[in-house]
């Protein structure tokens, strides 16, 4: 199993691979979407896996059903610690405050990003799709915190594995409509085609935010482009698995 890690997030966290799990192909083999057409029983024994590896006990990893918005939810204390919980709802946003708990969100292409607040020991875990990074879910999340006390300021950020501007061809119309909000530097132009650079409109949000450049972390890893080590939906379409990003508050 691997996870991936920042340097500047100071609690334990990872942004999962496809690797180290018990699911079968075209899931091979650490999937934990389940509702992609996979077993059950092999995504939640995934799931137990991560937790496992991040020193929680299953019931105590949370996740939501995303739906490509910008709802924020906050996971409360655990009921049964035992069983994997089932998601708490529909959000792409989850935060929490409870200690040796973690938050989780789950990817095959758009950007997962985990927040720290070491200061109020708070932890967030955000999905952002094209959908969301327009509809600023990094920044509806950052301001969730800071309605329970949270200054952006003291947030630290990682942004996770994700498809890069590389592998991330659109349309001309949805090009224009970043380029309306983010600018130019958003877009490449590759031979006749645009590409769009999710991570780049990301830090725009989270510096706008008030976070401190210093604080944040942009992984280099692109989902399309390395088949051996993510999911990815672009490259393979709708039969593939989800990796998992989880961050937990044990300060």
């Amino acid at each position: 199993m691997e996870l991936l890690t920042s340097r500047k997030l100071p609690v334990t966290h990872g942004f999962g691979t496809r690797l180290g799990g018990i699911s079968r192909a075209p899931y091979a083999s650490l999937n934990v979407g389940l509702s992609v057409g996979d077993d059950p029983a092999a995504v939640h024994e995934n799931l137990r896996r991560l937790a496992a590896q991040a020193g929680v006990a299953p019931g105590c990893l949370a996740t939501v059903t995303q739906v490509h918005g910008h709802a924020v939810l906050e996971a409360g204390q655990t009921v049964d610690r035992s069983k994997v919980a089932a998601p708490l709802g529909e959000a792409d946003a989850v935060w929490t405050g409870q200690s040796d708990h973690a938050v989780a969100v789950k990817t095959a292409d758009c950007v997962p990003l985990l927040m720290v607040d070491p200061v109020g020991q708070r932890v967030a875990a955000v999905h952002a799709g094209w959908r969301g990074v327009y509809s600023a879910v990094a920044a509806h999340s950052i301001e969730a915190l800071a309605k329970v006390g949270t200054s952006p300021g003291d947030l630290w950020v990682a942004v996770g594995p994700c498809i890069q501007v590389c592998c991330y061809e659109v349309s001309t119309e949805l090009a224009a409509q970043f380029t309306g909000i983010f600018g130019g530097t958003v877009v490449t132009r590759v031979g006749a085609k645009e590409h769009l650079d999710l991570p780049a409109a990301l830090l725009m949000t989270l510096l706008g935010a008030g976070i401190p450049l210093k604080q944040i972390d942009v992984l280099p890893h692109c989902t399309s482009c390395d088949r051996a080590r993510f999911f990815s939906h672009r490259r393979d379409g709708a039969t593939t698995g989800r990796q998992l990003s989880l961050v937990v508050a044990d300060f």
